[in-house]
């Protein structure tokens, strides 16, 4: 079968059946399913009665390594590991906690107790790279002084101010990046939104084409 192309394979991977096939899935799929799926993106994969099947259980977050040959494409699609799963238990353990008032990995960030890499900080926020980035660009804000503000839900009047100033250094943020073109802001609330730290903070992605609906 021959090569596919580094826009095809992403193509592939980022159409909205790939990504609905893997939402659906709550078993590895049978050969039948696979066929099916294959059949359905034949302009994609090539002709389905030559692919190996079947593929595994696949989530939406992008593999590390990408292999470029569709002969390959199982065991590629494999490495996708059912990440989505343990960022859903991170989020339940982190809920657990999260009215305790203890400090967090984001307190030793700010305290600069542990390294990150600051894009931005003022006397009021500070913005660093995400360590598992989901777009070319991805940085969160997040407010010095947690100030009873660990999520969003538990914003009160007197959070006003900070709540606009994480937005606007959001925006400052996004230009010196380069990428007023388009980002997206994202706030993870609660253990169904899977937020695994109790410190309200943004996430801001940018830097490629974002999708609709989000996962």
């Amino acid at each position: 079968m021959s090569s596919l192309s580094t826009s095809k394979f992403m193509a592939a991977f980022n159409s909205f059946s790939l990504l609905r096939y893997s939402l659906s899935l709550s078993s590895p799929p049978t050969s039948s399913t696979t066929a099916s799926f294959l059949r359905n993106n034949a302009s994609l994969f090539g002709n389905p009665a030559t692919a190996r099947a079947p593929l595994c259980r696949l989530s939406v977050s992008p593999p590390t390594r990408f292999s470029l040959h569709s002969h390959n494409l199982t065991r590629t699609l494999c490495h996708a590991t059912s990440s989505t799963n343990d960022e859903e238990a991170a989020a339940k353990a982190a809920a657990a906690n999260a009215d305790v008032g203890a400090p967090t990995i984001f307190d030793k960030i700010i305290a600069k107790e542990i390294p990150s890499t600051i894009v931005y900080e003022d006397e009021k926020v500070l913005a660093f790279r995400d360590i598992n980035p989901q777009a070319p660009i991805h940085f969160l804000v997040i407010p010095k002084f947690r100030d009873g503000l660990t999520q969003l839900s538990k914003a009160e009047k007197r959070h006003t101010e900070i709540l606009g100033h994480l937005l606007y250094a959001a925006k400052i943020v996004a230009e010196q990046e380069g990428i007023q073109d388009g980002f997206r802001v994202v706030i993870n609330d609660g253990p169904a939104a899977c937020q695994s730290v109790y410190h309200l903070h943004l996430h801001v992605l940018g830097g490629r084409q974002m999708k609709w609906p989000p996962g």
